[in-house]
């Protein structure tokens, strides 16, 4: 398949991960590309250690499992670091997106010698200050898209207006809010190795 990007999130239940492959599918598709996007399902419940996936690409996709070589990972809690092989079949010429607070050093050794790229971005500092409460999926998903290159910032900003209108017509308060925490990430997510 041309181009097929492939993306694997890590979260808690409770944090988005989900919903933000779901946006990111959303996004991807208004700008003329082929999409999935789909989460993995066990017995979650808050808190619980999670996995979404997304496939992005120029043409139709024929693949229908879970993604087992991702181009990119995205974590969007960092303990899971620990506990989960966050770097698992991630292919060394990607890269992976961290939300953490932490030095490159303090947590190399849970990447189990992932020689690829690894970004950071401190999204509970972006998402307190654009909306005033801890969700990370927001800026994440703003980091994924600016380290993937899978659209341009404009482009991707302009979409998440439209989606967030839509999404939130009867909480119209926190969209202001959410294209503030896109706007940061987009600006934040760091390239630390």
């Amino acid at each position: 398949m041309e181009n097929l990007i492939e993306i694997r999130w890590h979260g808690r239940g409770g944090q988005g991960a989900k919903t933000a492959s779901l946006l990111l599918a959303d996004a991807a598709f208004n700008t003329g590309k082929y999409i999935q996007g789909f989460p993995e399902y066990g017995p979650e419940r808050m808190g619980a250690p999670i996995t979404a996936y997304n496939r992005i690409s120029n043409t139709p996709i024929t693949i229908h499992s879970n993604v087992y070589e991702p181009d990119y990972v995205v974590v969007v809690d960092d303990t899971l670091l620990d506990s989960v092989d966050v770097t698992a079949g991630l292919k060394n010429d990607g890269a992976i997106i961290i939300n953490t607070t932490k030095k490159y050093e303090e947590f190399k050794d849970s990447l189990k010698g992932y020689t690829g790229n690894v970004y950071c971005i401190d999204a509970r500092k972006i998402s307190i200050e654009a909306l005033g409460k801890y969700f990370p999926n927001t800026p994440m998903l703003a980091a994924i898209v600016k380290v993937s290159q899978i659209m341009s910032d404009e482009d991707f900003l302009n979409d998440m207006q439209g989606s967030f209108k839509h999404k939130f017509a009867k909480k119209p308060e926190v969209i202001d809010g959410n294209m503030k925490a896109l706007e940061l990430a987009l600006k934040e997510v760091k390239k630390v190795n």
